[in-house]
């Protein structure tokens, strides 16, 4: 089974190094991936027993970013069934609301090495021009769904209007217009109807 302390002489030879509270992270969540699987498995590393459900098959490497920087883990595989972290379950919490604060910086118009910087201000290691394109694809599909969904009921009155915006096409800027048609129904409720950017 496990050992119940931690190899605190070890971690207390890193304090050196200025990365001693990353140390300590990571070795406690390895000492908690380690007893989630002999829980799993059975048994413990190298213990042989009739309990035994299934055996160690290696590890894989992953990188969780905190607030104390990245963390290198190495996750224990079976060779059945799988195991994965509950701590790292993916899209918690903290990971959507990073998600959503680089969605909006990208929808307000912060560029993509801009948003890199703001991620490092946060205290992670950074995010890379494609990871952050990747993430606002969901934006893209959000719009496309919005902008074909069905419109029922009766709406008498519709308002078009134009703003000029500066868009890259081709490798150069141009100027284009995002129209925007805002309808009103019987009842006196405005609403988006479409989105359209064009010359």
């Amino acid at each position: 089974m496990t050992e119940e302390r931690l190899p605190l002489a070890d971690l207390l030879a890193k304090a050196g190094d200025g990365d001693f509270l990353r140390s300590v992270a990571e070795a406690v969540l390895q000492m908690l991936m380690e007893a989630d699987v002999e829980g799993l498995i059975g048994a413990g590393r190298h213990e042989r027993t009739g309990e035994r459900l299934t055996y160690r098959n290696g590890f894989r490497d992953r990188t969780l970013d905190t607030r104390l920087g990245s963390l290198q883990l190495r996750i224990p595989k079976l060779r059945q069934g799988s195991y994965y972290p509950p701590f790292l379950e993916p899209r918690k919490t903290s990971e959507k609301a990073l998600v959503a604060v680089i969605q909006e910086a990208w929808i307000g118009g912060v560029s993509t090495r801009r948003v890199d910087d703001l991620v490092q201000a946060m205290g992670l290691s950074g995010i890379s021009k494609s990871t952050v394109s990747k993430l606002c694809k969901d934006i893209d599909e959000r719009v496309g769904a919005f902008l074909d969904r069905p419109l029922s009921g009766e709406w008498p009155y519709l308002w078009l209007d134009a703003t000029y915006l500066r868009q890259r096409e081709g490798g150069r800027i141009v100027s284009v217009a995002a129209i925007i048609a805002v309808a009103c129904d019987a009842e006196g409720h405005r609403e988006i109807v479409g989105l359209y950017i064009g010359p």
